[in-house]
C-alpha cells in the first residue's frame, strides 16, 4: 500500500469510493443532500490535503481509501480549534474495507500531525452509526469527548467528537 496526495486524476475515483462507502455502507440514502458534499472531490482538493491509500491489484494500482486532512481555519475544517488538526471523509471503498487500509491512514495521518510542533492534537467527528470506525479511533489513542460532538440541528443530528494527543 501507498500513501500519496492525491492528484485531479485520482478525482473520480475518490468520489466514487466515498459515496460508495457511505452509501453501501448503510450510513446514508442515496438521496441525503450530504452524498452532493461527498462527491464534491474538487471542493474538497482545494481546501484541505486530500490523501489516497494505493493498492496494488491485478489490474494494477488503485485508489482504495481517500481522507482530507485539514488545518484549524482551514476551508475544510468543522471541528478543528487552533493546534489541532483534523480528518473528514475518511472512506474505504468496500471491495477494500477489512484489509487494514483506515488503520493505515489514520497512522499516517497522526505521524503528519505529530511532525509538526505547532500541533498538539488530532480531532474528528464521525457518524453515530460508523461504530465499526470509532473502535478504529479508539484502538489508535483517539478519545470521544460528547461535550465537543458536532451537531446538525437542520437535520437533528449529532456526530460524535474524537481527539488525540500527538
Amino acid at each position: 500500500m501507498q500513501i500519496r496526495t492525491a492528484t485531479v486524476a485520482d478525482w473520480d475515483r475518490i468520489a466514487e469510493l466515498t459515496v460508495a462507502a457511505y452509501v453501501d455502507g448503510g450510513f446514508l440514502s442515496a438521496g441525503d443532500s450530504y452524498v452532493t458534499h461527498l462527491s464534491d472531490v474538487e471542493t474538497r482538493a482545494r481546501g484541505s490535503q486530500l490523501l489516497v491509500a494505493e493498492m496494488d491489484t491485478l489490474d494494477g494500482a488503485a485508489v482504495a481509501a481517500s481522507v482530507a486532512v485539514a488545518d484549524a481555519g482551514g476551508p475544510m475544517a468543522e471541528v478543528a480549534r487552533a493546534g489541532e488538526m483534523e480528518f473528514r471523509m475518511l472512506a474505504v471503498a468496500p471491495e477494500h474495507q477489512g484489509r487494514g487500509v483506515a488503520r493505515a491512514l489514520v497512522r499516517h495521518i497522526i505521524g503528519m500531525a505529530a511532525s509538526r510542533p505547532e500541533i498538539h492534537a488530532l480531532t474528528l467527528c464521525s457518524l453515530t452509526s460508523m461504530t465499526t470506525a470509532h473502535a478504529l479511533y479508539r484502538s489508535e489513542g483517539f478519545h470521544p469527548m460528547p461535550e465537543r460532538d458536532f451537531y446538525l440541528p437542520e437535520k437533528s443530528a449529532r456526530f460524535p467528537f474524537f481527539r488525540r494527543e500527538v
